[in-house]
């Protein structure tokens, strides 16, 4: 029988800043490559539910196309109200993900290869935006390119924002779980699928080891962020798959 190859990552810390409660794939996947997972939440999703927030997410889906920006946008949209394409409705997906959450419910989506606000402006869809009407499935914070970009090309847009990001403060256990995995920081992968998450991280620890440990990135704009924030080791992943983002890190830090 041939010998398996450990993982690259095997024995590393993995940390995740995905939103309270929804680090269970990225989990999984450290467990296939034999790594640890520290979840570190620095921000919460808070799904909105009033009469505002329904009419915006009526008046979206009645678009010429619907755009989802993640897969919570899907999930707590479809708890306000019923999620169907319309006949000649095109249906969006910000990546593979938010595509995903959209089967589940039995609606077919097209998403961008780059998946990123910026490969979704690529698709064929939004090539000519001009005089359509867009809606725009989202929740609040976040950059924010996608709705200006959209308008600037002349697009008559509707957002919804379905759900809320909110703040959250590391507990102690947490910041020492940190500062212990810190004292290897060349055998700590930093996860970053979130511009937001990683300033919420910066501003909590105030650690000159942090910016020693990996990163590999979700897309290039956050790989150039984390370069710009003052990381040195940065890969990019095809994806923001658990799998895909921990197969970039380890075909680099090896």
């Amino acid at each position: 029988m041939p010998l398996v190859r450990p993982s690259p990552l095997s024995g590393w810390t993995v940390l995740s800043l995905r939103p309270r409660g929804q680090h269970a794939s990225v989990r999984a996947a450290c467990a296939r490559v034999g790594a640890r997972l520290l979840a570190l939440s620095v921000l919460a999703i808070s799904a909105r539910d009033d009469i505002a927030t329904r009419r915006d997410l009526a008046a979206a889906l009645a678009a010429d196309a619907v755009i989802f920006t993640s897969p919570n946008a899907v999930r707590t949209a479809a708890a306000l109200l019923p999620l169907r394409a319309r006949r000649g409705q095109s249906l969006l997906a910000v990546g593979t993900g938010t595509q995903r959450a959209l089967a589940r419910l039995g609606i077919a989506a097209a998403a961008p290869g780059r998946m990123d606000s910026e490969g979704l402006l690529d698709l064929p869809a939004l090539a000519d935006p001009r005089g359509h009407s867009l809606g725009l499935v989202t929740g609040s914070g976040g950059r924010g390119l996608l709705a200006p970009t959209l308008i600037a090309h002349g697009a008559v847009l509707r957002r919804a924002d379905v759900y809320l990001r909110e703040a959250v403060r590391l507990g102690v256990a947490r910041i020492a779980a940190l500062k212990g995995a810190l004292r290897h920081p060349q055998r700590v992968l930093l996860v970053l699928t979130s511009a937001e998450a990683l300033a919420g991280l910066l501003a909590q620890v105030d650690d000159p080891r942090l910016r020693g440990v990996a990163v590999v990135a979700a897309s290039p704009r956050l790989a150039q962020l984390a370069r710009a924030s003052g990381f040195d080791r940065v890969a990019t992943a095809a994806s923001a798959r658990p799998a895909a983002l921990l197969a970039a890190a380890a075909s680099v830090f090896e």
